[in-house]
């Protein structure tokens, strides 16, 4: 009832102000003095043109808009529809001008030009007048509200804090932070390095100076922590705020990524500390969401490997996208349950269909195939962790050359539009078993790309932070039980991208194939694992050497120093995306590439020896690396290996 009442009382409102307006305007144009019959016209055409405002206004949505959150975009919603009635007005006005010599009393609904701009400004005026007024009055009452019922021991316990960065997403901080004192935050003034912001205030709060005076002005004006303030900074920045902070004898940290802000505000609650994520950070991936929305908008999308780091991050994101389904392919009954439930409280309009399969189970995953028909398969499933394919390479084999093979075989026969292979940088002139059966998985999806109506494209990138069994999570391990860090090698380096940036890419990759590409993801530069590790250690708020140590233990079975992206023969070139390469050569043979594949696969079940055979003879750019011992410090025991 009470909402009732609310939506009846906005449309008189409406109503009103629109009426108003145009009675003003029509004063307006006769300086308030208006003739009797201008104001019987008035009367006269006053319900039609307001009734035909406001269904115009109706149809743009107006209606819909919350006034007590109305922003610019609203506002300029508003402004289009009061703009197209105007100009309807107006073609009217002529018409009607140029019919009134032959149909006289046509003239009694004559609207002067005047009027008509004076009721666009004024109908403008009001209508938005009324929301903002609203909108004021709430943000009024919501400042008021905490601080009357807030201890005063909180309110003299708030953490004076300088904030930087005066962007987009300082300015939604510097808003937040005015409503809810209850977050026990003081901001005392904003640095940005932009010189021209200097001097100006955001929502009540200075913008002081540049960064390079991060020390001097925390301690000038008492500041306690300092709150990063910039939803797309990149990774070295964030590493300057962080140790100038550090300089200062100030704790840092930092606001939600962008991938954690969501329509366009920012939750504070989730205020963190600086993490290695935010150090390794690069440039805000910008993605063709138009290619992305044609690509998987209304279809139906099967991901294997659902409940891993990188496939889990894929669904999210193809949810996001509105597909008619999303097939969720998992042989892990727990992480497919996670996934499943996380999915379906965050898009409750997504049609999400859970699915436990292994896909080295060929007649399961025909039966997912044809139960579903998938227009879009991403696959993610793989054994990826090169020491312990090393260990068993049967089942690297079954896994991730057996498995693929048969999801492959699966989109082709029930007429995919497209099937994405995610890849590894450790295919690239593999050492390890893992690495070599991803190359001879890219082989086979190249090979069938050659015959298949299906566009088969693969996506090759390297580690990602954070994902199951990588290094950052076994470092923080290590660190919690108080050390040592264990690292294989010195010069040990790698390439790192953050989950949801990849799997952006892989999308966006996706959308561009044609079919028989390998896509190369940029990861930037490589990054030591020892100074990932030294980073962590600092983050801990920890000393090297004094609180906790590093110890290098040699590389494992299978490991290289460095890993490639690409090799020499597949001539990597630019994309229309800055951010993804594309390496094109000739597709193997199809009838060979099949037969060798089978071939490997029945020897899945044999020794090592047999099985990186056969691996040599589809791969021969492969070659096992035996562990190589690192120059371990004095101060180092056996320790147990990570997974670099």
């Amino acid at each position: 009832m009470r909402l009732h009442l609310l939506r009846v009382s906005q449309i008189v409102i409406d109503l009103a102000m629109l009426t108003l307006a145009l009675a003003l305007a029509f004063f307006l144009r006769w300086e308030f003095r208006p003739p009797t019959n201008v104001i019987g016209r008035f009367l006269l055409i006053a319900p039609y043109v307001v009734l035909f405002e406001y269904v115009v206004l109706v149809g743009f949505g107006v209606r819909r808009f919350s006034w007590r959150y109305i922003g610019l975009r609203e506002i300029s919603r508003i402004f289009t529809a009061m703009a197209l009635s105007s100009i309807v007005l107006l073609i009217s006005r002529l018409i009607v001008g140029e019919l009134q010599t032959s149909i006289l009393y046509l003239r009694h609904g004559l609207v002067p030009f005047g009027v008509i701009l004076g009721n666009f400004v004024l109908g403008f005026g009001a209508i938005c007048g009324v929301r903002v007024l609203r909108r004021l009055i709430g943000e009024r009452a919501d400042a008021h509200r905490p601080r009357s019922s807030a201890p005063k021991a909180i309110e003299a316990d708030r953490v004076p804090t300088m904030l930087v960065g005066a962007g987009q997403a300082g300015v939604l901080v510097a808003k937040e932070l005015a409503l809810r004192p209850e977050l026990n935050l003081q901001p005392i003034g904003f640095l940005d390095d932009d010189v021209l912001k200097k001097g100006t205030v955001i929502h009540g709060i200075p913008v002081l100076g540049t960064t390079h005076s991060l020390g001097d002005l925390c301690a000038k004006h008492g500041a306690r922590q300092v709150l990063i303030t910039m939803a797309n900074v990149p990774g070295a920045v964030v590493r300057r705020i962080r140790r100038l902070s550090d300089e200062a004898g100030i704790p840092a940290k930092i606001i939600p990524g962008i991938y954690e802000i969501v329509g366009g505000g920012v939750n504070l609650s989730r205020i963190r500390d600086v993490a290695i994520e935010d150090l390794l950070r690069r440039d805000p991936v910008e993605l063709d969401l138009g290619a992305l929305e044609s690509f998987l908008t209304d279809r139906t999308v099967l991901v294997t490997g659902a409940g891993g780091s990188i496939g889990s991050e894929v669904c999210r994101q193809v949810s996001r996208l509105r597909p008619r389904q999303l097939v969720l392919v998992e042989q892990a009954e727990n992480a497919l349950f996670e996934i499943h439930r996380e999915l379906r409280e965050a898009f409750p309009d997504v049609d999400i269909v859970p699915c436990i399969a292994d896909i080295t189970d060929r007649e399961r995953v025909q039966r997912v195939f044809g139960e579903h028909r998938p227009t879009v398969v991403f696959h993610a499933a793989a054994h990826k962790h090169v020491p312990m394919m090393e260990w068993n390479p049967g089942e690297a084999v079954k896994n991730n050359v057996g498995g693929s093979k048969i999801v492959a075989d699966a989109s082709h026969a029930f007429g995919c539009d497209a099937f994405v292979m995610i890849s590894t940088d450790k295919a690239v002139n593999p050492t390890s078993i893992m690495g070599a059966t991803k190359r001879t998985a890219e082989l086979y999806v190249q090979s069938l790309a050659a015959q298949s109506k299906t566009r088969f494209v693969t996506v090759r990138f390297g580690n990602v932070l954070g994902s199951n069994g990588s290094v950052v999570p076994i470092f923080r391990e290590q660190i919690a039980r108080g050390g040592p860090i264990t690292v294989t090698h010195p010069d040990m380096r790698r390439y790192f991208m953050t989950i949801p940036e990849a799997c952006q890419l892989v999308l966006q990759a996706g959308s561009m194939g044609r079919g028989g590409e390998i896509f190369i993801l940029d990861m930037g530069e490589p990054v030591r694992i020892v100074d990932l590790a030294r980073d962590l250690i600092a983050l801990s708020g920890l000393r090297e050497g004094e609180d906790i140590e590093i110890a290098f233990t040699g590389t494992r079975p299978g490991e290289k120093l460095f890993e490639e992206l690409a090799t020499d023969a597949e001539h990597a070139d630019k994309t229309t995306h800055p951010k993804i390469f594309v390496g094109r050569f000739a597709a193997a043979d199809t009838i060979a590439t099949a037969k060798a594949v089978e071939s490997l696969l029945a020897v899945s079940s044999d020794g090592a020896k047999e099985i990186r055979a056969r691996l040599k003879s589809l791969v021969p750019e492969y070659q096992y690396t035996p562990p190589m011992k690192a120059a371990v410090p004095a101060r180092a025991r056996l320790l147990t290996p990570v997974a670099n």
